[in-house]
């Protein structure tokens, strides 16, 4: 991808906003990254805790209708087992996929583009900048209060 050095507008889609006259759509790269082994348990012990948290109501409701606690203790049994599988994989499963997935998805995508990054900033000097300094000791000072008193003690 490459920028304009002054304003560091994206110039990717610039030949065909000049041969067609109009902007040209953005286009995102992503870059696929495999899933880890624990990402993806976390993931799953995650929606088992959502998924706890939406029948807390309805055995809440089977619950007051029956007029005993003991429905309640499915929602709250989910709930921890999710969350000792969200620990278990947060502690010990392996934190890098796969070498074969990864090659996998290597060879499906391609190689990944080289990215270009912005140029080096560049470093212009502004004529006339730093030349014609003020001095302000030359300035013309103001007359004081006190002569124009005395002009009026030379009257009398």
């Amino acid at each position: 991808m490459r920028f304009c050095s002054r304003c560091g507008l994206a110039l990717t889609g610039l030949a065909d906003w000049l041969v067609h006259g109009r902007v040209p759509l953005m286009r995102e790269e992503t870059q696929v990254v495999p899933i880890t082994p624990r990402r993806k348990s976390i993931r799953r012990a995650a929606k088992m805790m959502f998924f706890s948290g939406v029948l807390f109501p309805v055995f809440l409701v089977f619950s007051i209708a029956a007029e005993e606690p003991g429905p309640m203790a499915v929602p709250f049994i989910l709930f921890f087992i999710s969350l000792a599988w969200m620990l278990y994989a947060r502690l010990f499963k392996e934190t890098q996929a796969p070498a074969s997935l990864a090659s996998a998805q290597q060879t499906v995508l391609g190689p990944t583009p080289a990215r270009n990054a912005l140029p080096p900033p560049i470093n212009v000097p502004i004529p006339g900048v730093g030349r014609n300094q003020v001095r302000t000791n030359e300035l013309a000072q103001p007359p004081s209060v006190t002569e124009n008193t005395t002009r009026f003690l030379d009257k009398e």
